[in-house]
């Protein structure tokens, strides 16, 4: 009995583990697909992380219907739900790269606003939903399977690495569809990617219908719902918790989203990277996303051992010196990009050709730039690559990635086991309220909306570095939570 018990444990934390992927692969795709309407809208920040604000808001309305979801119809249903939604959320997104692009909806301040960024962000809005309902089944369902305290931790931290492999990949391979950013850059550019995740939730549909997944919250019929005297709000730890998912959420998305938009900027208010900006941008914040899976498997190998605590508390200092660093260091101090990202003769020809050049005038260019005369192949070239014929020459140079940026990529190590580490302390000592609780957690993840939205409005105010202070406030506070909020001072509440 106990056998089959361990067996049924095992398949559902796999199937915990599977929709963990699934929660990073659609959450990742806005922040990436935002540098394509970011240049639509001649280089508006603010507008481009629109998408990655609809995704998060979305977490506002369902947070709390999600976790009434848990107690009604269950895990499975809840997640089997999630999963259709996020289907058709994906869908809209498809549609807006081949309707609505020569229809103005409205103005806001010098941008004529189309239907086709209208009905993007609606699909962005409708896979909110999505992931909102596939996090409140995930988290608590790991913890519960572990058996909470460090244990608990340990699988979430666990089921977090996949989520960060999917998160590693997908900026990865929408930067590669884009390459570089010029004004013929679309969605339809990136329609691949939206139909392998639609096939992946059909996939993943399936495979949780068949799967049994213990249902510890589900309403029975026929009980009569009890009135609990209290709340989780009632414990100041969660309360105190809440609010730093809010903030924790809001610097995951902030680092990587406004680098980014940073790195694929070409001005000189960007890190100035002329060709491939995009691909180098998703390639640097892939890496992001690697280090925060590294960060969940040693955090997952080391639970059973070192605090939950202890591990918040020392990687939010550590990362607020990462990011003081990132900010004070000039732009100038750099690291070649290593040639397999971007290759400057291969990547050179290509445009040139690309462009209408012939073959022999591009040999002749790239051996010496002076000898070609590119003013006849302007307009391709500007099409091609948002390149006048005299910029041309830069595509020759070895671009620099600031050193700024691999600081804050590391911040990745240090973000890896906040998520895990803030759920985990703030639910401790919940008993029956912690389902309730969960639904409070999805509701603040709205923070990954509104927090790197602020972000971009004083990145368009004051610039990309100016904005990670508020990076550095938010670490802050989760520096404080772990040394001080997550104790749980009202124990004297009866939970059980």
């Amino acid at each position: 009995m106990n056998q089959q018990k361990q067996n049924g444990n095992l398949i559902a934390i796999i199937t915990m583990f599977f929709l963990f992927a699934m929660i990073s692969f659609v959450t990742n795709l806005a922040a990436p697909f935002g540098t394509i309407w970011k240049n639509q809208y001649a280089g508006a920040n603010t507008l481009g992380m629109m998408g990655n604000m609809m995704n998060f808001l979305a977490y506002l309305f369902m947070g709390i219907p999600a976790g009434n979801m848990l107690v009604k119809i269950g895990y499975k249903k809840t997640a089997l739900i999630g999963m259709a939604v996020g289907f058709i959320g994906l869908l809209i997104q498809y549609f807006s790269s081949i309707t609505g692009a020569d229809v103005d909806v409205f103005n806001m301040g010098e941008y004529a606003i189309k239907l086709n960024f209208v009905i993007y962000l609606l699909g962005a809005f409708i896979c909110g939903f999505c992931v909102c309902m596939l996090n409140t089944v995930v988290n608590p369902m790991l913890n519960l399977l572990g058996g909470g305290g460090n244990r608990g931790n340990q699988l979430i931290q666990a089921g977090g690495a996949l989520n960060s492999l999917s998160g590693t990949l997908t900026p990865l391979f929408v930067g590669v569809l884009i390459g570089t950013v010029t004004p013929e850059t679309a969605m339809s550019d990136v329609s691949p990617l939206l139909f392998i995740a639609m096939g992946v939730f059909v996939f993943s549909f399936i495979v949780i219908l068949f799967v049994a997944i213990p249902e510890p919250h589900l309403s029975k019929s026929g009980t009569a719902k009890v009135k609990h005297p209290h709340s989780p709000l009632s414990f100041r730890h969660t309360v105190l918790g809440v609010i730093c998912i809010f903030i924790y959420v809001g610097i995951e998305i902030g680092i990587p989203g406004t680098l980014n938009f940073y790195l694929a900027d070409p001005s000189e208010k960007g890190a100035g990277i002329l060709i491939n900006g995009a691909a180098i941008g998703g390639a640097i914040a892939a890496i992001y996303w690697l280090l925060m899976l590294v960060g969940r498997l040693a955090s997952s190998a080391i639970s059973g051992k070192v605090s939950t605590r202890t591990q918040l508390t020392a990687v939010s200092a550590t990362a607020i010196v990462f990011t003081l660093l990132a900010i004070f260091i000039p732009k100038s101090v750099g690291v070649n990009v290593p040639s397999f990202i971007y290759n400057p003769q291969e990547k050179t020809t290509e445009i040139l050709t690309n462009a209408g050049v012939p073959a022999d005038q591009v040999a002749a260019y790239i051996a010496n730039p002076g000898s070609v005369d590119l003013t006849p192949y302007a307009d391709n070239l500007k099409k091609e690559a948002d390149m006048a014929p005299e910029d041309m020459v830069r595509s020759l140079e070895t671009p620099k990635v600031p050193v700024s940026a691999f600081l804050l990529v590391l911040c990745g190590l240090c973000t890896s086991i906040m998520w895990g580490g803030i759920f985990n302390l703030a639910v401790e000592g919940l008993g029956k309220y912690t389902a309730q609780a969960s639904g409070l957690f999805m509701m603040m993840v709205v923070g990954g909306g509104i927090l790197p939205l602020v972000q971009q409005v004083i990145s368009d105010a004051a610039g990309y570095m100016a904005s990670y202070w508020l990076i550095i406030a938010m670490f802050a506070y989760v520096l404080f939570y772990g040394l001080v909020g997550c104790k749980n001072v009202n124990k004297d509440i009866p939970v059980e």
